[in-house]
């Protein structure tokens, strides 16, 4: 899942983003959040202390968004797990 915004991305030529598994998670919230609407027809789980820096050139397809909530959650669970 990518977080940077898109002009971070094509100036730095890499994106910052979160792992996204299909396996269910027993860790929750602030550790993962289940997608509300699963990216291709699966559920899906962002594990939210696993985040990386990647080359724009290994980025493939668009899976899809997540919505403004979601990105609020993750961004809370971020900041629970750094800050406390």
């Amino acid at each position: 899942m990518i977080l940077s915004q898109n002009v971070f991305n094509e100036r730095s030529g890499t994106v910052i983003g979160m792992a996204i598994t299909s396996q269910p998670q027993k860790a929750g919230f602030p550790l993962t959040l289940e997608l509300s609407h699963p990216l291709q027809k699966k559920k899906a789980w962002v594990k939210i202390s696993q985040v990386r820096t990647l080359s724009t050139d290994r980025i493939g397809v668009r899976l899809g968004e997540v919505t403004a909530e979601e990105l609020e959650l993750l961004v809370e669970g971020l900041r629970e797990i750094v800050v406390g």
